[in-house]
This record gives C-alpha cells, structure tokens and sequence, in this order.
C-alpha cells in the first residue's frame, strides 16, 4: 500500500496497528449474504470476485479485485446494512483489513488517508459506471475488449464461467466471441 504515496514512520506504525493480514483459502469467503459488512479489504495477493445470486439460482459476477486492489461492498460497510453480495476467494489469498471505526479514525487524525481512501472510492465508482454503460451500450466484444484491458492479467487465471458472469453473457458465447476476436488478429 505504501507504494502509491509516501509514508512517515508514524504513519506506517498507525496502518501496521489498525491492519489485520488474514489467509484466505481457495473457495473461502470475507463476506455473505445477509450479513453487515465490517471490513475494508486490500487484496496483499490472489484473486476476488463480489458476487450475487439471482431467485433462479444464478450467479452475477459484479466484481473482480487481484494483487494491489480494494474489495468490499461499500454500502454495506458505510451504511451499516446487510448487504446483498458475497465476496469469495478465486483462489487462495492473503489480505488485510481495516475495520469501519479504524477507517474513520484514520480519516479524522491522518489527512493524507482521507484524501487516499477517497480517491480510492472515487476509483471504484468510476469503474461501476463504466462498467454499467457498457452493460448498456457495448456489445459481448466490446465488454469483453474492455474486459482484457482492465483485467489484463486475470484472463488466464480466472475460468470462462466467471469472466462470461461478469460480461453477461454464457460461456458458449464468450467462447464465440474470443474465436472471433482470434481471427480479426
């Protein structure tokens, strides 16, 4: 984390003691359905995907957070609400985790990660809205492009199920759409 700005000793100290690292195994869930989520997640290494299931029993990729990325479901965790989502581990994983009320006291003594956490939030709300005109206005390859773009390396880590999850389309059709993208190569 302290790669994307500088840190003074305090600092640091301040982020080692409100952090928690946890190990999350392969299939292993930070968060279900139902519950009030409590954690803001930073993705140390492996894969995430945020999820939900429809009545019919299907699953709806919504998100995706590798190494160097944030996870957790924002309204959930500011409003204090059961949230709607799951968030599971595509593979095994290490994160850390700060709590609401650290979080909070972090932003009213250390400006700077104030500033940090909102342009981090920022981040993620204009990746939603992206995502949500492409859901609109692109088509399968378009999605799927853009797709490869944002995630360039999860592509080979992550199964067809879930990148077609996540683009709203069947795996039939993601397969046809990479076919054609192979051959205007």
């Amino acid at each position: 984390m302290s790669s994307a700005f500088s840190l003074t000793g305090d600092e640091i100290e301040v982020l080692i003691s409100l952090f928690a690292e946890r190990q999350v195994k392969r299939r292993g869930f930070i968060l279900h359905q139902g519950d009030i989520c409590r954690h803001f997640t930073f993705v140390v290494s492996g894969c995430f995907k945020m999820y939900t299931i429809d009545r019919g029993g299907k699953e709806f990729n919504l998100e995706f957070a590798a190494e160097n990325e944030w996870i957790s479901d924002l309204n959930s965790f500011y409003a204090e609400k059961p949230t709607t989502v799951y968030i599971e581990a595509i593979e095994p994983s290490v994160i850390l985790q700060i709590t609401r009320q650290d979080l909070i006291y972090l932003y009213g003594n250390y400006p700077k990660f104030n500033s940090t956490f909102r342009i981090i939030i920022e981040r993620k709300y204009m990746e939603l809205q992206n995502r949500v005109l492409q859901n609109i206005s692109a088509t399968a390859e378009e999605r799927y492009s853009n797709f490869l773009h944002q995630f360039p390396t999860l592509a080979a880590r992550l199964p067809n199920t879930q990148i077609a999850s996540y683009l709203g389309i069947t795996s039939e059709f993601l397969s046809k759409v990479r076919k054609d993208l192979a051959h205007k190569r």
